[in-house]
């Protein structure tokens, strides 16, 4: 089986236990755990489509979250509109804001564009806090309609979206858009030199980038019922790059792991208290540490290497003689 077959299959075997676990163990407690990780999953996912492939990494995710999360929050309840139009709307916005604020911060080198996205996370939070008669203040906005009523139903739903915007962002990033992407990532000036726009693919996939993540701000915000100012927080944009780097970096399918691992992990440390951030924060510095190329990119890289180098049963001897074949000269016997 060839190696993108391999991983299309694995990968659709994973969504399937997913989408079983539910069926399996009839808990809402942890159809809500799952539905979380779905949506972090979403958020990590569009981090690493952007900063994990251009290196260029952007400590202000939390901005298009909280952007597309308060569109939702205010289209339900001030206008009356479906969850189902925010979900689009909030894409919308969070485009704009990626246009106004990557436009001028993604010519800036090093770690300047980090700053200036962060920057912009800082900002709006705190206009979430000033303009408190519109937006709710600390309190935020509450009472949205449900998405999909069902709890499960709504799993289900999440669980597909990061399904398919995954498949969507591998493909991109295994074609000459990806190509590109990772060549910035190596050496900007070169690919300057070689004509290729530069800038133009790295807004491009911020927009993506950022589309995706207020996506998945509107779907949090139809499954709390609420929005907070704390989406734009730092601690959003930290805890998502951390997924980012558990699950590994440029991969795109990594970090979906790297979600659920992390998601699970504090949900089983709920029970040890005030050692809970503790234990949590020491497990993320080992893994961090002794992996620094992440735990699941790596893993499944290894499983899929001990799987496609196994022989065909029955051929050994023709797959050895293949193995000895060189240009120009016979196998030997």
């Amino acid at each position: 089986m060839l190696p993108h077959r391999l991983d299309f299959a694995a990968a659709a075997a994973f969504f399937g236990l997913m989408a079983l676990l539910p069926l399996v163990f009839g808990s809402n407690y942890l159809i809500g755990v799952l539905t979380v990780s779905a949506i972090y999953g979403i958020w990590a996912v569009s981090w690493d489509f952007m900063s994990g492939l251009t290196g260029r990494e952007n400590f202000g995710h939390s901005l298009f979250i909280g952007v597309g999360a308060y569109t939702a929050g205010f289209l339900n309840t001030s206008l009356g509109a479906s969850g189902w139009w925010s979900l689009p709307a909030a894409m919308v916005v969070a485009v704009l804001f990626a246009l106004v604020i990557g436009l001028p911060t993604l010519r800036l080198k090093g770690p300047y564009f980090a700053l200036a996205m962060l920057s912009g996370a800082v900002i709006m939070q705190r206009l979430m806090l000033i303009f408190w008669e519109y937006t709710g203040g600390e309190e935020g906005i509450n009472g949205l309609t449900p998405l999909i009523r069902s709890q499960l139903g709504f799993y289900y739903f999440a669980l597909a979206v990061l399904a398919a915007m995954t498949l969507l962002l591998v493909v991109l990033a295994r074609s000459h858009w990806g190509l590109i992407l990772r060549a910035i990532r190596g050496d900007e000036a070169t690919c300057q030199a070689a004509g290729i726009n530069v800038t133009f693919y790295k807004i491009a996939s911020l927009v993506i980038s950022a589309a995706f993540a207020g996506a998945g701000g509107a779907m949090y915000a139809h499954y709390q019922l609420q929005v907070s100012p704390q989406l734009f927080a730092v601690v959003t944009s930290i805890t998502i790059i951390t997924m980012v780097y558990v699950g590994g970096m440029g991969t795109i399918y990594g970090p979906v792991g790297g979600a659920i691992l992390l998601v699970l992990l504090m949900e089983l440390l709920r029970d040890f208290g005030e050692w809970r951030l503790m234990i949590y924060s020491c497990t993320l510095i080992l893994i961090l540490f002794f992996l620094p190329e992440g735990l699941v990119a790596p893993m499944w890289r290894r499983l899929r290497a001990a799987l496609t180098s196994r022989k065909p049963a029955g051929t050994g001897r023709t797959a050895a003689g293949l193995s000895q074949l060189e240009p120009g000269r016979e196998p030997r016997p």
